[in-house]
């Protein structure tokens, strides 16, 4: 699968929207101003809460060059959180985005990869025999969440580690306000009469964003992260979704698990902190 540079400003664009929401869940839980989000280069500039996952910059290099000026201004809304920017770059974008950033003193600190696969063929299930794949109830939140979170405790060992570790009650937080406003849909995986594993995806504009899947130790080699992405992904076309995709570290067992069920590199991101 190719990504020229239009498909790429479409999947930022609704990676922003994912950020954008989510922060936006975040203040109104909190109640207070503590949190922002800002427009800037046809992205968006994001603080959630302290140590949240939604605190970045995400989306620039399709819409111009941003000013300056504006990230200056930005900058000093960090700061005053005592807060570091991180700006998620994606390689497709205005090469001067990048000229920018290391100007201000931005560092290079790591990479991610976007892959992404076609919904527009037909899908042939994946049903391994003793799995049922179901959307979670809200009562099962929170051993979801336990799922979820145990899969953070326990990342890949292969390829580049990654440079973010978040606590389990940052992650809850987050997951809350991503499946209340963003549109994130919970899936879990019954497996011996007990919940195996779980996952979780995002449809707009025509993009699955697949957000995550775990499936716990004790049931892993019974084909249930297959049955969550088959799953997932004929949900995601029936829909009307043209497209799916899904961010790795770069040469990961993610990474290396989604091409091997068809999908393809589609760009890099790069990690700039200041």
């Amino acid at each position: 699968m190719f990504c020229d540079i239009e498909l790429g400003a479409r999947i930022e664009r609704v990676e922003t929207e994912l950020i954008a929401t989510g922060s936006a869940a975040a203040a109104a839980r909190l109640g207070d101003e503590a949190g922002f989000v800002i427009p800037i280069g046809g992205g968006v500039a994001s603080f959630a809460a302290m140590g949240s996952p939604l605190n970045k910059v995400a989306g620039l290099g399709f819409a111009g060059i941003p000013g300056e000026h504006e990230f200056e201004a930005l900058e000093k809304q960090f700061a005053v959180r005592d807060a570091p920017v991180q700006v998620e770059l994606a390689h497709l974008g205005d090469p001067g985005i990048g000229e920018l950033l290391t100007g201000r003193g931005y560092r290079l600190i790591s990479y991610e990869n976007v892959l992404g696969i076609s919904l527009t063929e037909p899908l042939e299930p994946v049903t391994p025999p003793g799995i049922e794949i179901r959307h979670s109830g809200a009562g099962e939140f929170e051993i979801w969440l336990d799922i979820v979170t145990e899969g953070f405790a326990h990342p890949d060992t292969q390829g580049v580690a990654s440079h973010e570790d978040f606590p389990r009650d940052v992650i809850a937080d987050a997951m809350r306000d991503l499946t209340a406003a963003a549109g994130v849909q919970r899936y879990v995986a019954i497996h011996e009469q007990g919940i195996a594993g779980v996952a979780s995806m995002r449809m707009s504009q025509g993009i699955a964003q697949l957000t995550g899947a775990t499936t716990l130790p004790a049931h892993r080699r019974y084909g249930i992260q297959s049955a969550l992405l088959s799953a997932r992904l004929i949900e995601a076309a029936a829909a009307g979704c043209d497209i799916a995709v899904i961010t790795t570290q770069p040469g990961s067992k993610s990474q290396q698990n989604a091409q091997r069920r068809g999908f393809s590199l589609l760009y890099t991101r790069a990690i700039l902190v200041k």
